[in-house]
């Protein structure tokens, strides 16, 4: 008998960053300049969603100083979904993480999100936000997004805390495989329900998050919760070859839930 070897010590370059932005100019040099101080970050997908001020310039300048910036602009702007669609066509590393060109995420997070990808014990991790410890919450702004989380739990039989969390981190191949199709900020639950359409456990862990104001950029309204549960609803019931296609590859999925069975830290598995 063998123990199985441990987990990689190192994350050193797996993490591809996906990056979607519009109009995020007073913020952007700052969160792009934490994000690459990140060891974890390997390449930096931005998307500059047809912003009409000064976001691309700071994307440019930003890809002449550090190579791992790989910018990439839409003409018209054309939601979040959309310009995440394009970052997710040009993954180059084994995961991959959402991060808003805002001030709200921080990616000192990065080694906590990533320990159970890099484990081999999930294929998609959330980062949780506490909504306790801060004071620029709106009290509809949370309210909204209990109620959205509580439909997702209710229509797929999951345990979920926060499904509309900014800090999802999949591996790339999963990201690929969820064929997502919403174009703006119901691009939230359009990931959710699929990834638990097809069968994987979502394995979260706590973040810090720091609000931001309607003053400061704050773009999520009421509407966009509206969006979300129409479309929770909608997916809940599509067919599997409505939602992933017709060649879609179930046994890909089979194999990777048998894996990831197999994965608990604390189990020791014979070797040949």
């Amino acid at each position: 008998m063998r123990f199985r070897q441990s987990p990689r010590s190192s994350s050193d370059g797996v993490l591809s960053v996906m990056m979607p932005i519009y109009n995020e100019e007073a913020t952007l040099a700052i969160i792009l300049g934490h994000v690459l101080d990140r060891a974890e970050v390997g390449e930096v997908i931005a998307v500059d969603d047809g912003s009409s001020d000064g976001s691309w310039e700071i994307l440019s300048e930003a890809a002449e100083s550090d190579r791992r910036v790989r910018p990439f602009r839409q003409p018209v702007n054309g939601g979040k979904g959309k310009a995440l669609r394009r970052a997710i066509g040009e993954l180059r590393l084994p995961f991959a993480l959402v991060q808003d060109a805002d001030l709200e995420y921080d990616p000192r997070d990065y080694p906590a999100l990533l320990q159970p990808l890099l484990e081999g014990r999930s294929d998609a991790v959330y980062g949780v936000r506490g909504f306790l410890s801060h004071s620029a919450y709106s009290f509809w702004f949370v309210l909204g997004n209990k109620a959205v989380t509580l439909a997702s739990n209710i229509l797929f039989d999951s345990y979920i805390s926060d499904i509309e969390t900014g800090y999802k981190v999949l591996r790339s191949e999963l990201w690929r495989r969820l064929n997502t199709s919403r174009a703006g900020f119901d691009i939230e639950p359009d990931i959710t329900a699929r990834i638990l359409r097809l069968g994987y456990r979502i394995h979260e862990v706590p973040i810090r998050y720091h609000a931001r104001s309607r003053e400061e950029g704050k773009k999520l309204t009421w509407r966009d919760g509206v969006h979300a549960m129409t479309t929770l609803a909608r997916l809940r019931v599509s067919s599997d070859e409505r939602l992933f296609g017709k060649g879609w590859d179930r046994q890909y999925h089979q194999e990777r839930h048998r894996e990831l069975s197999q994965a608990h830290p604390l189990i020791c598995l014979e070797g040949d």
